[in-house]
């Protein structure tokens, strides 16, 4: 389930003001307050279950998340994937067709939204070792990738949505959904 607060990191929950800022470029990655700041946010976001954080979701409003895709309760079907550091993205592409799908956000604990997301992105970022990486996502960790990004610019899945009503409790989903894709 979601978790409001994981065992180390307190995670800001929707209403504090660090989720609606636009966060920081990142100036110097192989710093080591960068490179600290990484690997708490990789603690972070093993301890919340999470398959994504964003710096600000830890108080700290900089150009920065993990991807960590995996199967779990809420995506069975989850492609596994090497917990990586996204560093200063920007999406260069977007598919013309979107798909809407279910998400959650530790930010926004008990709640799921069906969220439209472009389908295929191409994406530019700098990995943890200051390296620049291009590459084309699709399914899933484009929708992650989406997401997190969001979070970076001062936007949660809340402000993706189409309509309120594609909004639902996080207990509800679990009755209607969650027994389907078991």
């Amino acid at each position: 389930m979601n978790q409001a607060k994981s065992k180390t990191y307190s995670i800001a929950q929707l209403g504090h003001s660090v989720l609606r800022q636009r966060a920081a470029e990142v100036e110097n990655i192989l710093a080591d307050e960068c490179q600290q700041l990484i690997e708490q946010m990789m603690l972070a976001v093993s301890e919340s279950g999470g398959v994504g954080i964003a710096a600000p979701q830890i108080y700290h409003s900089m150009r920065i998340f993990i991807m960590c895709s995996k199967p779990n309760v809420r995506y069975p079907d989850a492609p596994l994937m090497v917990p990586t550091a996204i560093i200063n993205p920007e999406i260069l592409h977007y598919s013309s067709d979107k798909v809407k799908d279910w998400e959650g956000c530790l930010s926004v604990p008990s709640m799921r939204g069906l969220v439209p997301r472009h389908s295929q992105i191409t994406v530019r970022y700098f990995d943890q070792q200051g390296n620049e990486q291009q590459k084309q996502l699709t399914g899933f960790i484009a929708r992650i990738f989406q997401h997190e990004l969001d979070h970076l610019n001062g936007l949660t899945f809340i402000d993706q949505l189409e309509s309120t009503k594609d909004l639902i409790s996080e207990v509800e989903w679990y009755q209607q959904f969650a027994s389907i894709q078991s």
